[in-house]
């Protein structure tokens, strides 16, 4: 998952646990940034065919974000209610054309 460069920076412990710990934290943070990423990608598509006023392209594209966002939300890489006001305003965007 994490690059070798950056397990070198990373600050390790003495004990176990603790080594344990920054490995878990690698994982957790790469796995972290694919949902971001993705999140943001379906946002952005969103928020690009609604610049466009293609309204049709806008409700698909709001069709496959709004499960990405509520699947960032439970997988704990947002925090619920920032998924929320995402897919609220996304909607709002969406139904104002």
């Amino acid at each position: 998952m994490a690059d070798v460069r950056t397990q070198k920076k990373m600050k390790q412990g003495r004990h176990a646990s603790a080594q344990k710990r920054a490995r878990q934290s690698l994982k957790h943070k790469a796995r972290n940034q694919h949902n971001l990423s993705t999140m943001r990608s379906a946002m952005k598509k969103v928020r690009t065919a609604v610049a466009a006023k293609n309204k049709e392209a806008a409700a698909q594209a709001l069709k496959i974000a709004v499960p990405v966002i509520a699947k960032t939300a439970v997988k704990g890489s947002t925090h619920r209610r920032t998924a929320a006001r995402y897919i609220s305003r996304l909607t709002l965007a969406v139904n104002s054309l």
